[in-house]
């Protein structure tokens, strides 16, 4: 039989985040939302809290992801660790507001990128950067293989040239993991990631977005010009395998697309959970032993929104538990980040239409909710992208069969 509760052993973090998440984000939402590009001064005191979590090895609550290990001693049986253990710290931290964990310092998608393929000497010298992601370029979105921004190999340096766009974290961070090319002429197999630190001459930060949702969390336009970086800031291997294409680079994803998966579960839930109180305030019960088409609209539209969420929730617990088993998860990835992202929008617009006027002003969260589920569709992958790596992989097409 399939045990679909979270393991006891994450009891105890599940407990820590919904309290941190309840006493600290959710009353300073509203503010952080109102006050764009202010740094939230309260997260702070979390910072060691979650670094000491991460680095245990059991991951934390914050969304820097985990480290995958192959050691001998856990080659066999199942193993709940770090991945699953972040999501579920994830989906707490979500719930109380998800632009505020973005905000935290070190837990950065560019820290998942650095666990997910840095060497040893790398982890060491990178593990405790705040690091940010950073792809988009202005004319290329979802198709990351179109990235133009080149690396150069000079001496014992590369050096950087090209623009990024919507950097989350992109002012605040340490330092950001570009993603750059080697030689345009080879395609994918050429792109590669590096550590760039702030302080770097050649790296600037342009301007700073103004966004409909997330909004406590800075968003940047980064610039870097003739931008010298060592050898040593490559994350990977630097050889071009054109056999291997730009897998390397891409396993960050099996790493992010899980957390973003589970922010949007985490957001979901809050939508989920505020209406269910109004409903009841109103009057309207939501019976879990009648057939929804015998009960009032509004308590059989949010049975469909609770199983919408429900499936979500364990596609992204299964792509989680598949990373800490060490098996090939980009499939279960793909697919948990396309159904939580598309989910997580229809769940809070349908959550503010079902609440009616309450849900269109300030005084719920819902409208926030609202505006900060979009994005959880966006980055990490478009849901369009994600549907086609699903398609790719189920009917074994290539990228080049099936665009």
């Amino acid at each position: 039989m399939i045990n679909l509760e979270p393991p006891k052993k994450a009891g105890a973090l599940i407990n820590q985040a919904y309290q941190a998440a309840s006493q600290v984000l959710r009353p300073i939402s509203r503010k952080y939302d109102r006050a764009e590009h202010a740094y939230p001064k309260e997260l702070d005191m979390f910072a060691a809290v979650l670094d000491g979590l991460n680095s245990s090895g059991e991951g934390g609550a914050g969304a820097a992801g985990v480290r995958r290990e192959s050691s001998a001693k856990d080659s066999s049986g199942n193993r709940n660790g770090g991945n699953l253990s972040t999501v579920l710290g994830t989906i707490e931290m979500c719930w109380g507001d998800v632009a505020l964990l973005l905000s935290m310092p070190r837990q950065g998608l560019g820290n998942a990128a650095i666990a997910s393929v840095a060497n040893e000497d790398q982890l060491a010298r990178f593990g405790k950067l705040w690091a940010a992601m950073a792809i988009t370029e202005p004319d290329c979105g979802s198709d990351s293989a179109a990235i133009t921004t080149t690396a150069v190999e000079d001496g014992d340096s590369y050096v950087l040239n090209g623009e990024k766009i919507f950097v989350t974290s992109g002012q605040r961070a340490d330092a950001v993991v570009v993603w750059a090319t080697l030689d345009k002429s080879a395609g994918r197999a050429a792109i590669k990631s590096f550590v760039v630190e702030k302080g770097t001459p050649g790296f600037e930060v342009v301007r700073l977005e103004h966004k409909l949702g997330i909004r406590a969390s800075d968003t940047a336009v980064l610039r870097f010009d003739n931008c010298r970086v060592p050898k040593e800031n490559l994350l990977g291997s630097p050889e071009v395998d054109t056999k291997k294409g730009f897998a390397g680079v891409m396993q960050t994803f099996d790493n992010t697309r899980p957390l973003v998966a589970a922010m949007a579960i985490g957001v979901a839930r809050a939508a989920l959970e505020e209406t269910s109180r109004i409903l009841a305030d109103a009057g309207v019960e939501v019976d879990y032993d009648r057939p929804a088409n015998t009960q009032h609209a509004a308590a059989a539209a949010y049975l469909e929104l609770e199983a919408d969420y429900e499936a979500a929730y364990l596609l992204t617990l299964q792509s989680a538990w598949m990373a800490d088993n060490r098996k090939p998860n980009s499939l279960q990835a793909s697919m948990a980040k396309a159904k939580a992202g598309r989910s997580v929008v229809d769940i809070t617009l349908k959550c503010v239409e079902l609440a009616g006027a309450f849900g269109y002003t300030e005084e719920s969260l819902l409208e926030k909710w609202a505006r900060d589920s979009k994005i959880l569709d966006i980055f990490e992958g478009t849901q369009q992208i994600q549907q086609l790596i699903v398609a790719r992989r189920v009917l074994g097409k290539t990228s080049a069969e099936l665009k």
